[in-house]
This record gives structure tokens, sequence and C-alpha cells, in this order.
């Protein structure tokens, strides 16, 4: 069965905005990282770009650690079969009820972000009668121009900025109940060149060590982040990063000179690990001419597909779907036909691509949107308008290995 016809399969099985996610797709990309980052090295899957336990549960099987940033991730990990004190928990904002959460569920290892933080966090494991492990994440220079999203090296909400001397020294001094074991940086997201890449690492390894050195702190941890690009929405494979473990190992010895291998490494990564297993598959419900355009107006939308993209803004409406094959194995259009492809929400903003080729479009048509494995379903308006959620299928090797239809519910105080 071709993987048209499988998806087409799908779609009638289960209907349709349907997303499909290949295990197999993410266990090979979860090899390809795993490779091209130092021998040795922790890799943590962020579960922010896809919590489904299935997916989760895969990546965990190839050796991934579970990086969460809520409680409701942190029960997506659990689901999956991690360890709580393997979890690595981050965000900017931990309020009191998120951490005495996690703590009682048995994590171990934060990333604290200020002193309020790691007093916050100090507080309640000496109310859990327990000692907790923390790195300490830093707010420094940028090491390239690179990325869609920075996440430091200006004013940012997130760490705690390399001027500020005193309150990293403050932080790398063991509390009570807390104790420091690292750092942990994160400078961009979707670094699509290696060079960029490589420079975020190694502009993160010299700021960790300038920051190590002036509080006279050894770390057992350098946690670099992530930022490793892969196409979300069009067609595309990611690239391979085959200079990154020289790199970062030599940036390690030059600026932790005798520290050796006693420096553990860690490296974070939601996108890379799960966006080519996912492919959402959409009906084209009608078809409209209108001053001089041509509407395609399908079942998902922004709503469906990345409304917030995880980063409180609407992505650029440049999904570039394919046809698939129709099931009787007609011919398919050939000639470029420019067609706007919108949602079915009432709001002008609801555009997937302005100017498609997807040939003439017809309605009852199947579009299949590649590579939305990360910050798809769960980065959506997933309840403006209240439409059903997208049926969400895993299969791997032509086998349906789990189905399910999130929903919103009431509760009642």
């Amino acid at each position: 069965m071709t993987d048209h016809q499988f998806l087409r399969e799908l779609a009638a099985r289960y209907g349709t905005p349907l997303y499909a996610y290949d295990l197999a797709a993410v266990r090979r990309a979860a090899t390809a990282l795993r490779d091209d980052v130092p021998s040795g090295a922790r890799v943590y899957y962020s579960l922010k770009a896809n919590p489904h336990p299935r997916v989760v549960e895969a990546l965990r099987a190839e050796g991934c650690e579970a990086e969460v940033s809520s409680v409701g991730e942190l029960h997506a990990a659990r689901a999956a079969g991690h360890a709580p004190d393997r979890v690595l928990y981050t965000g900017p904002g931990k309020s009191t009820g998120a951490l005495r959460a996690a703590l009682a569920a048995g994590v171990r290892t934060f990333s604290v972000e200020s002193p309020t933080d790691r007093a916050r966090l100090d507080t309640l494991a000496r109310e859990a009668d327990t000692v907790c492990s923390y790195l300490v994440r830093l707010n420094g220079p940028a090491g390239s121009e690179s990325g869609s999203l920075r996440m430091t090296g200006a004013a940012s909400p997130f760490g705690v900025d390399v001027a500020d001397g005193a309150a990293i020294r403050a932080l790398l001094t063991p509390a009570e109940h807390t104790r420091p074991i690292g750092t942990h940086t994160y400078f961009a997201t979707n670094v699509a060149d290696e060079k960029g890449l490589l420079a975020e690492f190694e502009q993160a390894v010299r700021t960790s060590a300038a920051a190590c050195r002036e509080s006279g702190f050894v770390p057992d941890l350098l946690d670099l982040g992530g930022g490793f690009a892969a196409p979300q929405a069009v067609p595309g494979e990611a690239g391979r990063h085959p200079g990154l473990a020289e790199a970062v190992r030599g940036a390690v010895a030059a600026h932790f000179p005798g520290a050796g291998d006693a420096v553990r490494l860690a490296f974070e990564s939601g996108r890379y690990l799960v966006a080519a297993a996912g492919t959402l598959v959409t009906e084209v419900l009608d078809v409209k001419e209108t001053r001089g355009r041509t509407f395609a107006v399908l079942d998902a939308g922004v709503h469906t597909l990345g409304g917030l993209s995880g980063l409180g803004r609407l992505r650029a409406p440049d999904a570039r779907p394919y046809r698939l094959a129709p099931a009787a194995g007609g011919p398919l259009p050939t000639e470029p036909s420019p067609v706007s492809l919108v949602g079915p929400l009432c709001t002008p903003l609801d555009v997937l691509n302005r100017s498609a080729d997807i040939g003439d479009a017809r309605t009852g048509d199947l579009l299949a949107v590649p590579n939305v494995g990360a910050y798809g379903l769960t980065a959506s308006l997933v309840g403006f308008l209240s439409h059903p959620l997208p049926v969400e299928v895993v299969h791997e090797a032509g086998t349906v290995t789990s189905v399910r239809r999130l929903g919103l519910t009431e509760t009642r105080p």
C-alpha cells in the first residue's frame, strides 16, 4: 500500500481533519540526532512540540529523556513511561501549585530562572522533605543572527542576565534543600544552517564557562539547549550536523580546561525529533471564484494547524500540501493553478496559504500537509469557534497503534 493510499484509508475510516504520526519517522530522527551530538550527551525531548504519549513513548525507547514545562506535559511524560526523577522541569513561570505537583510526582531536577524561582523551589522542597537539583538558566549574548525566534541574547523573560553577577553567584551556591548542578542555555529556535547552530552552541559554552568561573563553581552538567531545524508544513527533510560533536567538544575543552569528560552535556529538541513524523489530511469542502481569485475552503484551518505555533502569534500562511491520489487511481491535475487555501473559521485570518500551486482544486479532494508533527495541533487555536478537534492517528509500518480525539471539557467549581 502506498503512502497516499494509506492516508486516504485513514481519512475514510476516521474522518478529517486528521493528524497521522509515523513512529518510524520519529525513530529515524532520534537516531540521526543522537549520532550527531557528542557521544554520551543526554538528549531531552521537549514535549511542547508534541505531547502525544505514543510519540513521547517512542522517543523514550530511543533513549531520549523528557523536558517538560507544565504539569500537563509531566502527566504525558509519565504516561509514556518516563521515570519522574529523570524528567527535567523548565520554564520561566513555575507556580507554587505546579512545583508542588511536580515534587509530589517525584521530579527532582529543575531549571531555575531567577532567585525568586529558586527560593520558591527551595521552600517547597523543604515542605516535601526532599533535596532537589537544578540548572541555572542564563541569558547571555547570542552566537549568531540565525533562528526563527530568539530566546535570549537581548532583554528577555528567560533566564538570569549574565550581567547580574550577584544573582548568578547566589544561584550557583547551594541552598538548604536545593543544589545547583550546572547551567542551562537556549538561544534560538529553528537555526537552519549548521554554521549558525554551531556558533550558538559555542557561545553557550563560553557563557556558561564565564558564569561558572566568576562564581567559583564547577558544573556537573551543561544543558546547551537546542535550535535544531526542520521544515514545517512544507515539503523537505531535516538536515544533519556532521560538525557538531567536534565543535562542541572543542569548545568545552577550550573553556573548561582540565575538565575532560567530567562535564556532562545535554541538548534539547522538539521540532527536529517529531516534525517529519506528522501529516495533516484535510478535505476541500468548497471551491469558489471571486474577483479573480480561487479559494479552496478546507476543513482544517488555523484552529487545526499551528494557529499560535506555540509562540503567541499566527504562523505565516505558507503551508504547502500535496494532493492525495484519487482512490480510483485517476490522473492528478498537473497544470499549476494558484489557489488560496483557507479554513472554515469566521475570520479572514484563517489562511493556510494565499497562493498554493495544487492544480485545479475540486470539492472533495484530500490534501496532505507534510512535516507537521511539531507545533501542529497542540499549538493551535483549538477552542476557537468550538469545532471538533482533529483525530490523531499513530501508526508504524502500516499498522495503526493509537487513535484519539482530544476535546474541551467543562468542570464546575
